[in-house]
């Protein structure tokens, strides 16, 4: 049976047209990318929204994105890390590695889940100031984060261990794990939040109750005969042969979201020195608009992963190509269209999380300058993202760290110094880190998958019938 399902899949992401088949699979990861942006773009939109101290309370809970995100990134060192190289092996027609890779990576992020869980819950205070607080601010912040940590395990579940049932190129089932939770989500917020008068610690409520219940679908769908890779008792234990590839992979996207929380540090930071909770509040709302255009083009990406990967671990450099191409056309499309919407209409994109006239002005003026090169995210995240998928794991790493840590961060902290708008110069740094990034990672990708697509092609010509 479970050979029969395998052939199957192999039909799928090795031989049907490369272009219906990414549509087929990049629709419900995008799906999924974009509702999975409800978790924490409702819960500011409401929060946004409250009488007399939604502004403060969005800032307030700006702060707690560090932490939000590096629970994201854990959750990606091992998922990500852990589903292409399971990928690869159904593509050589190793199943029983592909499934202890599952196993080990599902033991790992649940050891991981529980010292995470007592980390930021003995630390949080201290964290939360480091990363921005006022005094005015830090209440709420604290309210929001108290109770989201408790479901660390959950969202490290769910996103996580999604990726493995994305790597059977069954995205639909993937998208439902988002999907399901997502709406919840919504359902469950305005309830929390204004009929029970909980404020921002409904919010968070809201939010783990909907991961808990998107982590329980993953697992059991992993556990049961429609999945082709079975999360089995005997292979749920630490193997660090399979593991240690999968996190040197993961690092990759670990590092992107990981920097992401110290990039969010940086730039609060810098804000409230600057412009205070005001600058503070608007970049709350950058960060949410900055999420509506990362997270479909990472669904995009992670739908063109399995026939990458597959297709790689199978010696089609043909089909490698045409994953590659249709991927980057579709991602410019997108990324093109966002940024003309960010530029010609600022106002009524602020307007979406909060009314205060002020903290709208801010934010309209701010999103332009922040996205002046937006569209380049296309060519950074498509590129960046196929790397991880031949398992270039050094290179991702480099690419990682090159647009964040050895780019950008300098320059929100070097800029001020030589600009007499110190604000501006803050929000300047982005696309001038954007576009830098961008060019690296373009020149990079195409000297590299030249050489990847030759090396593929001599072992296809040598590899027995």
């Amino acid at each position: 049976m479970r050979k029969g399902k395998q052939n199957k899949r192999e039909a799928d992401l090795g031989r049907d047209p490369v272009g219906p088949l990414l549509i087929r699979l990049a629709l419900p990861t995008i799906c999924a990318q974009v509702v999975n942006l409800l978790y924490n773009i409702v819960d500011r939109i409401y929060i946004g929204q409250i009488p007399g101290e939604g502004a403060l309370a969005l800032t307030g809970m700006g702060v707690t994105f560090p932490v939000i995100t590096l629970i994201s990134a854990f959750a990606a060192l091992i998922g990500m890390g852990g589903s292409p190289r399971a990928s690869i092996f159904m593509g050589a027609g190793e199943h029983e590695k592909a499934e202890r890779t599952l196993g080990t990576c599902s033991a790992a992020l649940w050891g991981l889940s529980i010292v995470l869980t007592v980390l930021f819950l003995l630390f949080q205070e201290p964290l939360l100031v480091l990363f921005g607080a006022s005094p005015d601010t830090l209440p709420y912040a604290l309210e929001y984060l108290n109770i989201y940590v408790l479901g660390t395990i959950f969202v490290m579940t769910a996103l996580g261990l999604n990726g493995f049932i994305t790597a059977q190129g069954k995205s639909g089932v993937a998208m439902k794990t988002v999907l399901i939770g997502a709406v919840l989500n919504v359902v469950l917020d305005p309830v929390f939040i204004f009929v029970f008068g909980m404020g921002v610690r409904g919010a968070a409520i809201a939010t783990v109750i909907s991961q808990a219940v998107s982590a329980a679908w993953v697992v059991v769908f992993l556990s049961g005969s429609k999945s082709t890779l079975r999360l089995r008792k005997a292979f749920l234990r630490l193997d660090s042969k399979l593991l240690l590839p999968a996190v040197a992979l993961g690092a990759s996207p670990f590092v992107m979201q990981a920097t992401e929380s110290l990039l969010t540090v940086t730039f609060n930071v810098s804000l409230q020195r600057y412009g205070g909770d005001l600058a503070v509040g608007a970049m709350t709302i950058l960060t949410s608009v900055s999420q509506m255009v990362q997270m479909p083009l990472l669904g995009l990406a992670q739908g063109a992963q399995p026939i990458l990967s597959f297709n790689y671990g199978a010696g089609r450099p043909d089909r490698m190509k045409q994953s590659v191409r249709y991927t980057l056309i579709i991602a410019c499309v997108f990324a093109f269209s966002v940024w003309g919407v960010v530029q010609l209409a600022p106002h009524a994109v602020a307007q979406m999380f909060n009314r205060n006239t002020e903290l709208v002005d801010m934010t309209a003026w701010a999103l332009r300058i922040y996205f002046a090169v937006g569209f380049t995210m296309a060519f950074q995240n498509t590129f960046q993202q196929c790397f991880v998928a031949l398992g270039e794991a050094k290179i991702s790493l480099f690419l990682a760290l090159e647009r964040k840590v050895i780019l950008l961060i300098p320059l929100i902290l070097i800029l001020p110094q030589f600009m007499s708008d110190k604000l501006f110069a803050v929000f300047c740094a982005e696309p001038v880190a954007d576009f830098l990034a961008a060019a690296t990672t373009t020149t990079l990708f195409l000297f590299r998958f030249r050489h990847i697509l030759r090396e593929t092609e001599q072992k296809s010509q040598t590899r027995p019938e």
